[in-house]
């Protein structure tokens, strides 16, 4: 859990790659193997497939920094080595509520025009 929250801190406040410019990245978990020698960092941007594939390209490109500033921070034996793994299911997560969303509005409303036609029945 530290290291999800100081990976987190580093890509938000330190890493300086044009392609994390304009996009929100967010490290949703981090697995660092027992040995602490390998760390697989779960990822999460905000924007579009391209934004996010940038941003994914961006951190491979800052991984030795990062990696140093991690090392810097938090004492560990071992500074694992970082792989940045893109992580669709929070956009996956709207995108399956929007859609549920749509279903139901639009049940709703066919509820509600059975309800207006009825009316009209009962008027003759």
């Amino acid at each position: 859990m530290e290291v999800q929250r100081e990976l987190s801190e580093i890509i938000r406040t330190e890493v300086k790659d044009p392609g994390l410019n304009n996009v929100m990245v967010t490290v949703v978990s981090a697995e660092v193997t027992p040995d602490l020698k390998y760390c697989k960092a779960y990822i999460s941007v905000l924007g579009s497939q391209e934004a996010a594939q940038e941003a994914l390209s961006g951190l491979k490109r800052a991984v030795g920094f990062i990696r140093k500033e991690l090392a810097r921070r938090v004492n560990l034996r071992n500074t694992p080595e970082l792989t940045f793994i893109l992580d669709q299911s929070i956009e996956y997560g709207v995108h399956m509520s929007r859609l549920i969303d749509d279903v139901t509005g639009s049940m709703k409303r066919e509820e509600e025009e059975d309800m207006e036609e009825g009316d009209d029945w009962d008027q003759e």
